[in-house]
């Protein structure tokens, strides 16, 4: 009788070590996953600060040492040197991981977190085992978006560290605008907003498909649709200013979503391309040229906005998916 008690005891104890439960079962099963998206964090983390540190040091002093800083012509200033590449390069890598994270986050939740489970019966299985259908859901959206979350905000706030302090390198050399698709998406909330949209996503794809395959490549396909459609309505999602000129169009200062020429009575035309002849602007009772446009200072109502709309999204994509398998598995809770 002590024996068996001894023994019953040790192995109760033995089984209650350690963490237990359907998040460390997650964690478990998709470690693969969480390992690849650590380091594709901390890649994208240091090409970030590279590109801050040490590729824009170099590329200020290779722009220095051509004399492009001297405020006068210089042939050979409109060239983009090697170390300046490499700044871009480093920069680029960084704003791309946080572009990429959406398709991938989708890619893997249609395929391996959801689709392979309903393929292979796992996901059954755990609902046989005290797990509901719903808490199982739950676990499935909830993990996978704190770590996106987490990998992405800390990605964004790096990247707007390099470019808060690297405008003046940017600007010298002429590239990159802040309202260019990466760059928009990488300064602001809408990053971590597309990768929770693309775990949403992801998961409805493989509830609809119950097979990994078509499941990845629904899920792909479906948020590039997405993405598509709500990025062209981005330039409309907040009032445009308006710049006028008599002599020629307005200079380039922001976004521009259109322009034209303006008649004696404010009507706005298209562009006779008069060029300067003032009997033709005459003709065609021209008296001046507009540009519509976004400038800087409507990146975060843009961005705010553009967020709110895939959040949106996203929250409409979930409430679908905890339907359709409420309504597949008849359960309640």
């Amino acid at each position: 009788m002590t024996a068996v008690t001894t023994i019953e005891t040790s192995t109760a104890a033995t089984s209650s070590r350690g963490p237990r439960g359907l998040l460390w079962t997650m964690l478990r099963v998709h470690r693969s996953a969480l390992w690849f998206w650590v380091l594709l964090v901390a890649f994208g983390a240091g090409a970030l600060l590279w590109a801050h540190g040490p590729a824009a040091d170099a590329a200020w002093a290779e722009f220095r040492r051509m004399g492009c800083d001297s405020g006068q012509p210089v042939l050979g200033c409109d060239y983009i040197g090697t170390a300046y590449d490499r700044y871009d390069t480093f920069s680029t890598l960084g704003a791309g991981v946080l572009g990429l994270a959406p398709f991938l986050a989708a890619a893997w939740a249609g395929g391996a977190l959801i689709g392979r489970e309903l393929e292979n019966g796992t996901a059954q299985l755990a609902w046989t085992q005290s797990v509901t259908p719903a808490r199982w859901l739950a676990a499935k959206l909830a993990v996978p978006a704190a770590l996106l979350a987490t990998g992405t905000l800390t990605l964004t706030l790096l990247h707007r560290m390099m470019w808060s302090t690297d405008g003046q390198l940017r600007l010298a050399m002429g590239s990159r605008d802040w309202y260019q698709g990466t760059t928009f998406e990488a300064n602001g909330t809408l990053a971590t907003a597309y990768a929770l949209l693309g775990l949403a996503v992801g998961v409805l794809a493989g509830l609809l498909q119950r097979r990994a395959l078509p499941a990845l490549g629904t899920a792909v396909v479906g948020l590039a649709l997405l993405a598509t459609s709500i990025g062209t309505l981005r330039p409309y999602l907040w009032p445009v200013e308006t710049l006028t000129a008599k002599d020629g169009y307005p200079e380039y200062i922001g976004m521009v979503l259109g322009e034209g020429a303006l008649t004696s009575t404010g009507a706005r035309v298209s562009d006779p391309m008069c060029i300067d002849s003032a009997k033709c602007l005459a003709k065609h009772d021209i008296v001046g040229f507009y540009r519509d446009y976004h400038p800087s200072s409507h990146f975060w109502p843009l961005q705010l906005v553009e967020t709110g709309i895939v959040l949106a999204v996203t929250g409409l994509a979930v409430l679908i998916a905890f339907r359709l398998l409420k309504r597949r598995t008849g359960a309640v809770a």
